[in-house]
């Protein structure tokens, strides 16, 4: 997940700025909340992150809120963020991390950039760079989803299972104790199944800033992310608004 302060995006090349707006671009479109690279929270190694707009499951406790309205973010074409993946292998990053935001509310466009990404890969000489994709959805839900599953054909592993903040789980890179970490290709298999079992003996949050916002990338335990708050608070940074606490009602 990625919690943040502002609404600034980060490009592969290190770059600030919100996702471009492409319209005018042609092929598939995502429908994106932000991406940012290299981020290290997220899967092994370094990796490209993009984080998906729209998500129905409105988990509660969710601690990425900015990503559910469908109306949110901005359209960006798969070609262009299949041209920050290029440009990241090129960096040597190790990996594409798909997030959201509900990726299987946008099926087409997910498998268009998974397609696309499995083969610009093979294209550069990194077939050992593995495609990671987080959903709420369930194994069964998405067995049953024709959609979902030829959306997901490309991907070395998926993340599954709705966020239940009731269910903590120490396991790497899972928020609740009920999701699972599945592999589903033999380099999905070599990557991950080191981590099946494995938990975190600290914190793995990775904080990155760009203008205007602080992004705080990963999987945050129970209460970590009030006591980082109060941290940056003593340190004089506060922030204007936040994801992962409810907008106020009045």
């Amino acid at each position: 997940m990625d919690v943040r302060g502002g609404t600034a995006g980060e490009t592969a090349d290190g770059t600030a700025g919100k996702a471009p707006d492409v319209r005018d671009a042609p092929g598939p479109v995502l429908r994106v909340s932000q991406v940012l690279g290299p981020i290290t929270a997220l899967g092994p190694g370094r990796r490209l992150g993009v984080w998906v707009q729209g998500c129905p499951l409105a988990c509660a406790g969710c601690m990425s809120r900015h990503t559910w309205d469908p109306r949110g973010g901005r359209d960006v074409g798969v070609e262009r963020l299949v041209g920050l993946w290029h440009r990241g292998l090129a960096d040597g990053y190790d990996g594409l991390t798909v997030s959201g935001g509900e990726p299987l509310e946008q099926p087409e466009a997910l498998a268009a950039l998974l397609d696309a990404a499995d083969r610009v890969r093979r294209g550069a000489g990194r077939a050992d760079a593995d495609l990671l994709v987080y959903t709420g959805w369930e194994e069964a839900e998405i067995a049953a989803s024709p959609r979902a599953t030829a959306a997901l054909d490309r991907a070395d592993a998926v993340i599954t299972g709705r966020y239940r903040a009731g269910e903590p789980t120490p396991l790497v890179w899972r928020g609740s104790a009920n999701q699972r970490l599945i592999p589903r290709t033999p380099l999905g298999r070599r990557r991950y199944s080191p981590h099946l079992r494995r938990t975190a003996d600290r914190p793995e949050l990775q904080v990155r800033v760009t203008d205007g916002a602080v992004h705080i990338v990963g999987v945050p335990r129970p209460g970590e992310l009030s006591a980082l708050e109060r941290d940056l608070a003593g340190r004089g940074v506060t922030f204007r608004e936040n994801t992962w606490r409810p907008e106020k009602t009045s």
